[in-house]
């Protein structure tokens, strides 16, 4: 299914599951959209749930899931049919539906979910490092506020301490990306241009050297998993090592 990068949504696998859905959910709720690339109705119902998901600016977080690649989510849902949607927080379904709905039940749905917005929240909506700063003074460990803010860090090439607030939240495939750009910033590598000969030097030498395989990888978190150059490279790293 084509989609855009929205915020707070992730490509979940069976491998991904328990911490992209079951771990987030007891920090944010999770919407869960169960679709296949043959589905119909799916293509229809998905772009409503990431315009819903994104309007709560991170209040609620969306996982789609490929049954067709994923068996054992949808035996986990024991899904029957599809597009079929579930919202869990604290680990648990809290609501759901099967099938298309209109557009205003969709987000009612997910409006549902999301808690109203705190003073936090108002913070990191404002997006300056000073709100930013101001909401982690209340709450250390905001995903919200830390993400943005270690994004201007990284912007403005200070990533140890982008690093240092990472590192207070759970990892999610947003915040390895954001990490690998601030290890690679402090090893002042330029993720542009010839990235393609950046990997191959680090190939050579990822066997042998740690900090080469952490800035090979880094590098291809940077790229991310829509990029054709990750797969082919991730698979010659493999071959170098085992």
């Amino acid at each position: 299914m084509p989609h855009g990068r929205v915020p707070g949504m992730q490509d979940v696998t069976d491998a991904t599951f328990e911490s992209e859905v079951i771990e987030r959910s007891k920090q944010v709720p999770v919407v869960v959209d169960l679709w296949a690339p043959w589905c119909g109705p799916c293509r229809v119902l998905g772009p409503m749930l990431e315009r819903a998901v994104e309007a709560t600016n991170g209040a609620v977080q969306l996982a789609k899931v490929n049954v067709d690649e994923n068996p054992r989510v949808a035996a986990t849902f024991q899904v029957q049919s599809i597009p079929a949607v579930y919202a869990l927080r604290d680990g648990k379904v809290v609501d759901g539906f099967v099938g298309a709905l209109p557009e205003a039940q969709v987000e009612a749905f997910v409006a549902r979910l999301a808690p109203p917005p705190s003073e936090v929240d108002r913070l990191v909506a404002a997006g300056d490092e000073a709100s930013l700063r101001k909401a982690l003074e209340i709450d250390p460990n905001h995903v919200g506020a830390v993400t943005a803010l270690a994004a201007l860090l990284v912007d403005r090439n200070e990533p140890r301490e982008a690093l240092d607030l990472l590192a207070r939240i759970p990892e999610t495939a947003a915040v390895r990306s954001l990490a690998a750009r601030a290890r690679l910033a402090e090893r002042h590598v330029e993720v542009k241009g010839d990235v393609e000969g950046l990997l191959d030097d680090l190939l050579g030498r990822v066997r042998d050297d740690p900090d080469a395989r952490q800035e090979f990888v880094d590098l291809l978190e940077t790229l991310g998993p829509d990029d054709p150059r990750t797969t082919t490279y991730r698979k010659a790293l493999a071959a170098r090592l085992f």
